[in-house]
């Protein structure tokens, strides 16, 4: 079953200066609101890292 949006949903982005935690890349816009005591990773890392849990 997949999950419908309504057409005119906007995800929202937040802007702002970031360094990935992993590799130290510059991120100046993510998806969600960043939490201060959780790491934040570029979309390469994320994906790696995504990648290696799916090899569990």
């Amino acid at each position: 079953m997949a999950f419908d949006r309504p057409r005119d949903f906007e995800r929202r982005t937040y802007q702002g200066e970031w360094t990935c935690s992993e590799c130290g890349a510059k991120i100046t816009e993510l998806p969600f609101e960043p939490a201060p005591d959780r790491p934040i990773y570029c979309k390469e890392c994320w994906r790696k890292k995504r990648e290696d849990r799916g090899q569990r």
